[in-house]
């Protein structure tokens, strides 16, 4: 298909009937060569044309609504603010009821989903001398839980179409010392897990999930968190299910949860024994009251952000400029935490992606990168590799291998050609918002030629 070709041809699938509409009254910027009323329509904003949309206001979030206020005020009078002060408070509560929303046996709330991912490492027996192969396209909470127990995080590279983890990748990197693989289901979409549940079971790994960004998603019939071990989550202002800060565990394991329960209590066990090594990780109740109160609709958003994000890959289609995040087969669902594309830069004129995310806001539309670097290249490495635990647990010949090994290109293409909506709260919009947004990236499409010279 010619590149010139492709607005033309899709310009009616492109647009919902309304917006098709106001395409005639000039309104909106027309695709390919079709002439509108408005002549500066069609002229990028950013050089002095009529924006797609002004001043763009998407859904608020996080989410708020007056159950939640009352559940904070009801904690706030009960007096009842630590989770040990009562069997039947918000925070057992919330976990009784997020394990039935995952179907799992068990939840246990954490401060973080950093936490709640070092709760498992720890738990998992993880310590100096062993290595947990994850992505380097995560954030640093991910690598923070392996190396708070001083073991190693052992980066394999990404499928530069999904953004995951490449099972290939992780199966290079396996060594006698790996004792655990941590896929990210980055995004919020799934890992390819049957592969990764594979090598796993193959070297007789456990596998820590990830799911910090993809609560809800669901991949060839179980949910996001319940495939490997023990699954992780994050409930961060940002995410798709939140409480300012928080995190969560799910497993159905009794005897591994028992130990997780244990570690993030400061090392006491549920019968009141101080057994093991832990900080204390502990939700608190103000937390557990603000995600149980917005339990009850975490469905119906979850599925409104699949819908709009399905109706955007269907518009982006055969598009060669921008890419929607590949999904593997087996994906049913996904939380969509954000909506992610590749920017093919020659399909705009060889315009860097800066220029594209410039032209884009102007419209209305704001988009950006998202990971600028992986973490392969942030100076945590070094830090850890001169300290004296890791000298002393890890040979020499080891680090300088870790060292070598640490480059990983595809990540480094990733982090360059990305190109996200912020989605949590953008995907709970209307379709006339999205047909908003695959007006402005056609419109700065059709103007390719001028971003250069931005």
């Amino acid at each position: 298909m010619k590149n010139k070709d492709f607005t033309r041809r899709r310009f009616i699938t492109t647009v919902s009937v309304g917006s098709a509409a106001a395409v005639v009254s000039g309104a909106i910027p027309t695709f390919g060569k079709i002439t509108t009323l408005n002549n500066e329509t069609g002229k990028l904003a950013i050089l002095g044309g009529i924006p797609v949309v002004k001043e763009k206001v998407w859904p608020a979030w996080p989410y708020v609504d007056e159950k939640m206020v009352e559940a904070i005020a009801r904690t706030t009078r009960s007096g009842i603010w630590c989770r040990i002060q009562s069997s039947t408070g918000t925070v057992p509560t919330f976990e009784l009821e997020y394990a039935k929303l995952m179907g799992t046996k068990f939840a246990l709330g954490t401060g973080s989903g950093t936490q709640a991912l070092s709760t498992c490492v720890e738990a998992l027996g993880i310590g100096p001398g062993d290595e947990v192969i994850t992505s380097p396209y995560t954030d640093m909470g991910t690598i923070s839980s392996i190396i708070t127990s001083r073991a190693l995080p052992v980066m394999a590279d990404l499928d530069p179409e999904s953004f995951q983890l490449d099972p290939r990748e992780v199966e290079r990197r396996i060594t006698e010392n790996t004792k655990a693989i941590m896929p990210v289901h980055i995004m919020g979409q799934p890992c390819n897990m049957e592969r990764i549940m594979a090598i796993a079971k193959k070297h007789n790994l456990k596998v820590i999930e990830d799911t910090c960004q993809a609560h809800l998603g669901v991949y060839q019939g179980k949910v996001l968190g319940t495939i490997g071990d023990l699954g992780c989550f994050s409930f961060q202002t940002s995410k798709t299910i939140s409480c300012g800060e928080g995190g969560g565990i799910i497993g159905n394991n009794e005897e591994l949860m028992d130990k997780c329960y244990t570690v993030q209590n400061h090392g006491t066990s549920r019968k009141g024994r101080s057994e093991t090594i832990g900080p204390k990780y502990r939700m608190n109740e103000f937390e557990g009251a603000i995600l149980l109160a917005q339990l009850g609709g975490a469905k119906d958003r979850f599925a409104l952000r699949n819908k709009n994000a399905a109706y955007l890959t269907s518009k982006l289609k055969n598009f060669p400029g921008l890419v929607p995040q590949k999904l593997y087969e087996g994906t049913e669902s996904g939380s969509f935490y954000l909506y992610t594309m590749s920017y093919h830069k020659e399909h705009f004129n060889n315009a860097p992606r800066d220029k594209f995310l410039k032209a884009l806001s102007a419209e209305g539309i704001v988009m950006s990168g998202y990971i600028a670097n992986g973490l392969h290249k942030e100076p945590w490495v070094d830090h850890i590799l001169n300290l004296k635990v890791y000298q002393k647990m890890y040979s020499p010949a080891r680090l300088k291998q870790y060292l070598e090994e640490l480059a990983c290109p595809k990540c480094d293409q990733v982090c360059a050609d990305m190109v996200m909506l912020w989605a949590s709260g953008p995907l709970l919009g209307t379709q006339a918002d999205m047909d908003d947004i695959i007006s402005a990236i056609m419109k700065v499409y059709d103007n390719r030629d001028k971003l250069n010279s931005i």
